[in-house]
This record gives structure tokens, sequence and C-alpha cells, in this order.
């Protein structure tokens, strides 16, 4: 526990103590029928993540991307950063405490965890995309997503910039999928799409006809 509580580690234990109140708080919220999942989508929905020029604002939709972020629940994601964020630092400052008997500056060796638990998050997403969430189910695959309509959640999708969109099947369970629409076409948050061909790790969209709202409602 003094380990725990040093001044140099205290953003790590933050980070571990962040991620177990969020774990209650999701228990507690989902017994009265709102999670926190929900409530952070619907927040990210509700933020516009693209300036003007699309420049620095499309790099962070494609680091998103890489993250996952649209095909796991964002919730998921910040709880794997948290967790890796937080053994990782803890790690390296037992391992050199042990051999140099200090610690690390908290701050400067938080930057350096902070991109070591980016690919972690990455992996703990390309894990639940492929055997958990969105992707597919034993009730529903991903050739069954043709023709689905679905919400641009987060960026700004057009072409060769993927955005976040997200909807519901008919058993009720909500899917996040990469999309991308044909040069002609943009799409920003809040928009509909129709999800028309499976294109690898996205899907191709287009603009949603009135008919299409109709049989998707």
């Amino acid at each position: 526990m003094a380990f725990l509580l040093q001044d140099q580690n205290l953003i790590f234990t933050g980070a571990l103590v962040l991620m177990l109140m969020i774990a209650v708080l999701e228990g507690v919220m989902t017994l009265i029928g709102v999670g926190i999942s929900d409530l952070l989508d619907n927040l990210l929905q509700d933020i516009d993540i693209d300036g003007p020029d699309g420049g620095a604002s499309g790099g962070l939709t494609k680091v998103l991307g890489w993250l996952r972020f649209g095909e796991v629940p964002a919730l998921i994601l910040l709880v794997a950063f948290l967790v890796g964020f937080g053994v990782t630092g803890l790690l390296i400052q037992m391992f050199v405490e042990s051999t140099l008997g200090l610690l690390l500056p908290g701050g400067l060796l938080a930057l350096v965890v902070f991109f070591l638990a980016l690919p972690q998050v990455r992996f703990v997403g390309n894990l639940l995309r492929r055997f958990a969430v969105g992707d597919e189910t034993q009730a529903v695959g991903r050739n069954s997503f043709i023709g689905r309509v679905a919400i641009i959640t987060i960026g700004k999708a057009e072409a060769g910039s993927p955005a976040e969109a997200r909807f519901k099947d008919e058993y009720g369970t909500t899917h996040y999928v990469m999309v991308e629409p044909d040069e002609s076409e943009i799409f920003n948050q809040g928009e509909k799409v129709l999800l028309v061909e499976e294109l690898g790790v996205h899907f191709r969209v287009t603009r949603p006809t009135s008919q299409h709202l109709m049989e998707n409602n």
C-alpha cells in the first residue's frame, strides 16, 4: 500500500482506482436500467471532433479508428486504457525501484506509459471485436449488416477517412462499425447512413432513402 501511495505512483494508482469506480458505477446504473456505456456513446455522438479544416481532427479520427473506437463500445476501451496505463506504470516503477532503489518522476513516466498503453487498448479492442462485441454474434453476422441504417457517432465519414457508426439489430444488440462513403458524399456526426457493402474492416455507406428509414424503424 505504501508503494501505491508514493507521490510518483499516484497517477498510476489513480487510474486503477478510477477503473474500479467506473466498474462499480456501471453495475449500479445497469441495475436501474441506465448503463454508463450508453451514456458515454451518446456523449461522444454529441461531441464534434472534426475541425473546419479536417487536419488534426482527421488524424484524431484515424487514431480512434486504430484503437477500434466504433467497433467496440467506448467504455470498454476506456477501461482497457486505464488498466493498461495503471498496471504498466506500476510495473515499471517496481522494476526501477528493485534495480536502482528509486522511483522515476510520475509525470515524466506517465508520458511514456501513455503511448505504451495505446497498443494494449488496440489489442483488447481486436479481441473483443473478434470474439465478443459488434462484429458478429451467434445470431447476427457482419454479412447481415448490409441494408442496415446506422448513425454516425464519432468523426466525419468521407472518402479515405472512415468514421464510427452504430445501429441495433432485430435482437436489440448494439453494433459498432467503421463506415466510409464514396468520394461524392460526406456524413457528419448525427447523420444516418445506409450500409451497402462490406469493405474488409469497414463498410461502404450511402445516404438512406425514406423507404430505408421506414424499413429499419
